[in-house]
């Protein structure tokens, strides 16, 4: 598979060997595949059995429960199928943000998160599909499968500024609304929105049955804050600018963040969403590499 985009240079590709992103819920698509559907076909795993109807295949009759019965039953099995992914993309001004302490600003950082996640799918011959989006909705491109789609997937992140608010709670249930199957929803973001508007938009995704990854996206000096001399803080998204003695505030601040992590953590445990908090001063592919695994693990639980 090849692109021209520098989000999938060669070295990077290797990172990504032996990963898969598998629908540990039940999803819906079009394809035969390795993902299990929520409509019943006659292919890998028995799911039941249903009382034959003239008209019925009878390659599926289970002649041992017709030898025990005397009646005619058909075995029934879930169909795999293949499966459409949606990255939902935060591009707003705080992601922007880079400290010392990173190479990167938070935007590239999840630039390459989220090309990866694309890869991933697209490698397995599923479908991706990107939504951006700052104060409204940027970009909204359907799911497909093809290798021009990853390509397309990686031009428009490379094009986002990084700029405007994001009340990205009230946006999640404006993406949800568009999602017209059941699939993979991978939200990539630093989450810095009010909490109750965070979960008043995930229960949404949680309602319409999405299977959800929440990859949070944070710079080190976010939840280290490091500062020691007196600083000027520039406010991101129409927040002032304020002065203060980091010191003082250190603790106070660090426990509102790490509460702030905490529930957003809680949340997504209790919607049975995945969650991954990814530092810009470390290498995503470990963490990455853990959770995709331990949905493989979970799959079908």
């Amino acid at each position: 598979m090849q692109t021209s985009t520098h989000l999938l240079d060669p070295a990077r590709l290797s990172e990504l060997a032996g990963l898969e992103l598998k629908a540990r819920l039940i999803v819906e698509g079009y394809l035969s595949g390795s993902h299990r559907s929520p409509f019943r076909g006659f292919s890998v795993e028995f799911a039941e059995h249903r009382e034959y109807v003239p008209g019925d295949d009878l390659r599926y009759v289970d002649w041992k429960v017709f030898g025990k019965s005397d009646r005619i039953y058909l075995k029934q099995y879930d169909e795999e199928t293949n499966f459409g992914c949606t990255i939902l993309f935060d591009a707003s001004e705080s992601m922007n943000y880079q400290s010392s302490q990173a190479a990167v600003t938070k935007l590239e950082f999840a630039r390459w998160v989220a090309a990866s996640m694309a890869y991933l799918v697209i490698r397995q011959h599923d479908a991706i599909g990107l939504m951006t989006f700052d104060q409204s909705l940027r970009d909204d491109l359907p799911p497909s499968s093809s290798a021009a789609q990853l390509r397309e997937a990686c031009r428009r992140l490379e094009a986002l500024p990084g700029a405007g608010e994001t009340p990205l709670g009230e946006m999640l249930p404006k993406v949800a609304e568009r999602l017209s199957r059941r699939g993979v929803v991978v939200v990539i973001s630093d989450f810095f929105d009010e909490f109750s508007s965070l979960e008043r938009g995930l229960r949404k995704l949680s309602f319409r049955r999405h299977d959800v990854l929440l990859l949070q996206t944070i710079d080190p000096a976010e939840r280290d804050f490091p500062f020691e001399e007196p600083t000027r803080f520039e406010g991101l998204e129409n927040w002032g600018d304020v002065r203060a003695n980091p010191k003082a505030i250190r603790k106070a601040y660090q426990q509102e963040f790490e509460q702030h992590l905490a529930r957003l953590k809680g949340l997504a445990r209790d919607l049975r969403f995945d969650y991954l908090c990814l530092r810009t001063d470390q290498p995503p592919t470990p963490a990455l590499a853990g959770l995709l695994g331990q949905r493989r693990a979970r799959r079908g639980s």
